[in-house]
């Protein structure tokens, strides 16, 4: 069975929001987080938290991962509160297992497993994001009980991030996490040739390389029968590089550099039309040009190539909660679109 924790509530509020010589430390956010909290919710430290509470899905992707850091560092994840009282909520939800594949303490997979299933299920793997630098796959929200709820088991995995692991070592980790799940399906309940891989942001291009290249997941890429990617906007490196507003121009220049030959290799679209993943669904914020452009070639690339693939536009959200709203009413659209490709996929 699985143990879902209170809601904890982890202060942010007026600790946010210090000298720009307190910014700087390791467990503050950046300057440019500190401005951007500002700027969305004013200088008056007392009004600072409920604000937070309210629109912590404005904060820029960046900013959020620092500020769900923080959250971790003063003990979030555990379901502690801290002496600052409440600001962001997280769902904090115990696995039922945790498998390690490596012996970096970010090379873990948590499990969360049906209750009562007799017949092998399928696996819904899950990629956090975080700009390749930032995130925790403890965080997983509602994404527990949705998924074991409609009879699969899910998982979230770690891996190590920038600057101790380029992306090359990240999806080297993913590759790994899928080998060792598999080496411990049967004791674990999963079928082991039934895995869905599903990512946001980040860990939406690094289920899309993984799943076109298969150098990563060696011989457990054949387990691999769909890819759900959540607004991601890196799946041609080049292009999403061009057309990237500064701060994201910025983040891919610190992840990507400025070798081309790099940005193919680590590029989604180049390696389609080899062995891919049979199925996909990539669904982008409406509103959000640079995701749609990138979800629709890929997309396109993976039709001209034979796979089975759709490119959805998701209304009325954002790229946090895109992926935090999953298997919740106010994510009925996406949550939607996820169940029934998955009914697709292993029906």
């Amino acid at each position: 069975m699985k143990r879902l924790s209170k809601l904890v509530a982890i202060g942010l509020g007026a600790a946010l929001i210090g000298t720009p010589i307190l910014a700087q430390q390791r467990d503050r956010p950046s300057r440019e987080c500190v401005r951007e909290i500002v700027e969305l919710c004013g200088r008056d430290r007392s009004k600072i938290r409920a604000c937070l509470q309210e629109k912590y899905a404005q904060l820029s992707d960046r900013c959020a991962s620092e500020v769900r850091q923080r959250i971790e560092q003063r003990g979030g994840q555990r379901g502690e509160r801290s002496e600052k009282g409440g600001a962001v909520p997280q769902a904090v939800v115990s696995p039922d297992r945790t498998v390690l594949y490596g012996n970096h303490r970010r090379q873990q997979v948590d499990v969360y497993e049906p209750a009562g299933a007799v017949d092998p299920l399928p696996l819904v793997l899950h990629i956090h994001g975080g700009g390749w630098s930032f995130g925790n796959h403890k965080l997983v929200q509602s994404k527990p009980a949705h998924f074991t709820a409609s009879n699969y088991y899910f998982a979230s995995t770690g891996y190590r991030l920038m600057p101790d692991a380029p992306v090359e070592d990240q999806a080297a980790d993913i590759g790994a996490a899928i080998q060792a799940l598999r080496g411990q399906a049967s004791s674990i309940g999963f079928d082991p040739d039934r895995i869905v891989l599903m990512g946001h942001s980040a860990g939406a291009h690094l289920a899309a390389l993984v799943s076109t290249d298969p150098k990563f997941a060696g011989d457990a890429f054949g387990a691999i029968r769909g890819v759900i990617l959540l607004d991601g906007a890196g799946y041609e490196i080049t292009s999403s590089m061009a057309n990237a507003e500064p701060r994201a121009a910025g983040l891919y220049q610190n992840v990507f550099g400025d070798d081309v030959a790099r940005h193919a290799a680590l590029s989604p679209v180049t390696h389609v039309g080899g062995p891919d993943a049979p199925n996909w669904l990539a669904l982008y914020v409406a509103e959000r040009a640079r995701s749609n452009y990138q979800s629709e070639l890929l997309v396109e690339r993976l039709v001209s190539a034979g796979a089975q693939a759709e490119a959805v536009s998701i209304s009325g959200t954002d790229h946090g909660r895109m992926n935090r709203e999953i298997g919740m009413e106010a994510g009925a659209e996406q949550t939607a679109a996820i169940d029934a490709f998955l009914a697709r996929v292993f029906g």
